[in-house]
């Protein structure tokens, strides 16, 4: 259905893809720089290490690592994992966790690491995003469902306006646990151990809720297994229909400048499904109703990772199968550390998360034990530094990765370096500086000659007041009447569909100015 829902968008707009050079650098000659440089690097350089295929077949001729086993994570030096009064209560619910059945497949983690693969080529687009940690009661059908149809609106979006598929990734059906900056926190004088993420402890400030709990490690595996049933059945079922993108509008967004703006577009799509159907890909065929869709979170929780790993029969290679997709946090990529020991021998896509302190060359080691065989689509690079530091930054981490010959998807994650203390007290995020820092993001790429694979999102479907600004503009005195989330702010669904809006126009910019270099290098032939 991507591929289709790429077909009626491209059907609805007036310019067609580009062909550009595979992973390392786009066909145009990358604009210098106005930073000091760290590398020198020819034009178009060539991997130094060869690129291995997605597929089984492929898969299984590259081993894992053959010094690594399930366990031997516990050999290294472990941060951000709790401390349970009860070590074998944890134990017991481990070996429970061992024989449940797994919540993702293989299969799906190699078709999701074959797109990304695409992404890191610039020829589809990562949205990634949910929950900053999702939360237990907040578990219902109508909160999944609001935020997968924002999906699918800033999917229709971009998909519109960089005219590619768009490869969707939920921050969800795991994304519980979260990392801190201390292990205590203090209010009114009293001292408790720092909320974690609901599969670990619970957010009250009181000592019996504070204690970590091994018990909601099962009901967390449970509320992934029922969120991504519910997922799978809104992907597949109908819902996702493209003769449905009228429909997908949230009530309270109605009313907005996105809603006007994604009903002109919808408009479009449907003239571009009635000329489909004219063509014979009629609304009864399955590509025409069902969407591809990942789910994706943090690891973190390495006793939790380790009892859902399997063993695949087809390859012979290790999966994480609690999501398609881990990411690595930028407190816990020790290059010795237990995290990447776990993450190197999982044969699941990865993502590392990246601040302003990452050393270029520290970059290049983790990404070389993470993807010794430098597959396609296995590492995605997610940027979160702020856009002052991205400009500056990002030019040194690109040039690095590409002089080592590394093929990576990069992406942005304009959340993170953005977040400050309203005058409440209230942690809040402007949204004029994550569209700086996502304008930055492009620019940089833009001028390095590589390709911007995607945005990373902290997002919700609900109408909550957590950051400040966008068109419905959100004010500080805002805060207080809807600030829901249990860890940090995100996103609402009108702010989501606006940027969704600047980052397709942005997308639809470069297309056509690769559209005309091309057209102008082919007439001087």
């Amino acid at each position: 259905m991507a591929l289709t829902a790429t077909a009626a968008a491209s059907a609805a707009g007036s310019a067609n893809l580009t062909t550009r050079n595979p992973f390392l650098s786009r066909t145009t000659t990358p604009k210098p720089t106005t930073h000091f440089k760290l590398f020198t690097l020819p034009k178009n350089p060539k991997p130094t290490i060869s690129a291995v295929s997605s597929s089984p077949s492929a898969i299984s001729s590259t081993a894992g690592p053959s010094d690594w086993a399930l366990d031997s994570w516990k050999s290294k030096t472990a941060h951000q994992l709790p401390v349970y009064p009860d070590p074998d209560e944890l134990q017991t619910v481990l070996t429970t966790l061992e024989t449940f059945p797994p919540i993702v497949f293989a299969g799906e983690a190699r078709r999701l690491e074959t797109l990304l693969g695409k992404a890191a080529q610039g020829e589809a687009f990562l949205l990634q995003g949910g929950d900053c940690a999702e939360s237990f009661k907040e578990f219902n059908a109508n909160n999944i469902r609001d935020t997968f149809r924002v999906f699918l609106q800033m999917a229709i979006t971009l998909i519109y306006g960089a005219q590619m598929p768009v490869i969707k990734v939920g921050r969800m059906a795991g994304q519980f646990a979260k990392p801190r900056s201390d292990n205590f926190e203090t209010r009114d004088g009293v001292k408790l151990p720092s909320y974690r993420g609901d599969n670990i402890n619970g957010d009250a400030f009181d000592e019996k809720s504070r204690i970590p709990d091994p018990q909601r490690l099962l009901r967390a595996y449970l509320q992934s297994v029922g969120t991504l049933n519910l997922l799978r059945a809104f992907a597949t079922g109908g819902y996702a229909a493209m003769q449905r993108v009228s429909d997908w509008n949230l009530d309270f967004v109605e009313h907005s400048e996105q809603a006007n703006r994604y009903m002109e577009l919808a408009q479009r799509v449907d003239e571009a499904i009635g000329f489909l159907s004219a063509a014979g890909v009629t609304g009864d065929n399955p590509i025409m109703n069902t969407i591809e869709f990942w789910i994706s979170h943090e690891c973190l929780h390495l006793p939790y990772e380790q009892a859902l790993t399997r063993e695949d029969s087809t390859t012979g290679r290790y999966y994480d199968c609690s999501a398609h997709m881990l990411w690595v946090g930028e407190r816990t990529r020790q290059l010795d550390g237990a995290h990447v020991e776990f993450l190197r021998g999982v044969s699941n896509p990865l993502g590392i998360k990246v601040s302003d302190k990452m050393d270029p060359n520290e970059l290049v080691k983790l990404c070389e034990i993470l993807n010794p065989h430098n597959r396609p689509g296995r590492l995605t690079i997610i940027t979160r530094m702020g856009a002052d530091n991205m400009r500056i930054k990002l030019p040194h981490l690109i040039r690095a990765v590409r002089q080592a010959g590394l093929i990576v998807t990069w992406v942005s994650d304009p959340m993170h370096g953005n977040t400050i203390k309203a005058p409440c007290g209230l942690k809040t995020r402007p949204f004029d500086a994550i569209r700086a820092e996502l304008r930055a993001f492009f620019d940089v790429h833009d001028q390095e000659g590589s390709y911007p694979g995607g945005v990373h999102l902290e997002m919700t479907g609900q109408n909550v007041t957590e950051c400040i600004g966008g068109s419905k503009t959100v004010t500080f005195n805002d805060l207080n009447s809807r600030y829901h989330t249990h860890c940090d702010p995100r996103l609402n669904a009108s702010q989501s569909l606006e940027l969704a809006f600047l980052i397709s126009d942005r997308l639809r910019k470069d297309r056509l100015k690769s559209s005309r270099t091309e057209m102008n290098g082919n007439a001087s032939v």
